[in-house]
């Protein structure tokens, strides 16, 4: 069911971490957040990659306390192939990761929110940018 039931894209939550209003006023207001394992890897690779690793580390580990993380099943699988013939078809190519957090959306049918428009390309999902 599509509501107010989002997935969070990594720029979104690194917009968020960084005191972003607008985007602490969405989330506020939303009846359910969600968190791709995807994204989950690129915030901690991220952080690793930054100049304050152990504060960013808790940064993300207190999110995952409070949102759920949707895994991949075999269902994501599924909707990844979709997504991704579709995309090769059309000639627009976008990074994995995304098919993967696209994949995920179209499984659990969220809004994914993010701020990249090569998921415009994707048809199954609705997005939104925050």
């Amino acid at each position: 069911m599509i509501g107010n039931r989002y997935l969070l894209d990594t720029n979104i939550i690194s917009a968020w971490l960084k005191n972003d209003i607008k985007i602490a006023e969405k989330i506020e207001n939303s009846s359910k957040i969600f968190i791709p394992v995807t994204v989950l890897g690129e915030m901690y690779y991220g952080a690793q990659y930054s100049t304050k690793v152990h504060e960013n580390i808790e940064s993300i580990s207190k999110l995952v306390q409070h949102y759920d993380v949707l895994l991949i099943t075999e269902n994501t699988c599924k909707h990844y192939g979709l997504i991704k013939a579709s995309l090769r078809r059309k000639g627009k190519p976008i990074p994995e990761n995304d098919i993967w957090i696209a994949s995920i959306a179209t499984e659990h049918d969220l809004i994914l929110v993010s701020r990249d428009d090569h998921f415009l390309e994707i048809e199954e999902i609705t997005l939104e940018n925050w």
